[in-house]
């Protein structure tokens, strides 16, 4: 089956409201066995829960005036000011996660993905692949910094991946803990600073 109708697949499971518990769990019993990689399973459950933050309603982009979320205007392009200052809340609000990953992870895979921007928009990190994306110009080499944004944002996803499926996996017949998961959250964490370290760099940041 094309990776595409995986995605949707995965998405469907928090997308379509209306089904029982056991329906739900059903439909993440069969994505997670066509999905045996790990890579594939992790990217996909990150690339559909980043999907249901990008796709949402535009007054849950929009944050109250003087939060960080406010440079996110419907329709409108971040210029360089405002995208290398949300560069510099993102790279802050990931170096606390990292920090106390320990306490925050104890809270579960909600708590990681909040701080990582994939739940609500309160962290720095809300929005980073658009953030990256418009800095591109900015770069002294546009080749080096779109590749390194790339890994980055395959290490944002496969994390976000991870911590999505430690709300599960006691339901699925994924092997693993949510324990676990969240460990694998943390290694991708920490190749994400790795890199966003190098695209500060490129950035002169």
């Amino acid at each position: 089956m094309p990776l595409s109708l995986l995605l949707l697949l995965a998405a469907s499971i928090t997308l379509v409201s209306g089904f029982t518990p056991s329906l739900q769990i059903h439909r993440q019993n069969v994505a997670l066995a066509m999905l045996k990689d790990r890579r594939q399973v992790l990217a996909a459950f990150g690339s559909a829960s980043l999907l249901l933050v990008s796709t949402g309603p535009a007054s849950a982009v929009v944050m109250a005036p003087g939060d960080r979320g406010d440079v996110f205007q419907p329709g409108a392009k971040l210029s360089a000011e405002d995208a290398k200052r949300r560069f510099l809340l993102a790279r802050t609000d990931m170096c606390y996660l990292l920090d106390h990953y320990s306490e925050i992870s104890k809270e579960g895979g909600d708590a990681v993905r909040r701080y990582l921007g994939t739940v609500g928009v309160t962290s720095g990190m809300y929005g980073i692949t658009k953030v990256l994306k418009g800095l591109q110009d900015e770069a002294d080499d546009i080749v080096e910094y779109t590749e390194t944004m790339e890994e980055f944002n395959a290490y944002l996803y496969q994390a976000e991946g991870a911590a999505y499926q430690s709300l599960f996996v006691e339901h699925s017949s994924a092997k693993g803990t949510p324990e676990s998961f969240l460990a694998t959250a943390k290694q991708d964490i920490v190749q994400m600073k790795k890199y966003m370290d190098m695209l500060a760099s490129q950035l002169n940041l």
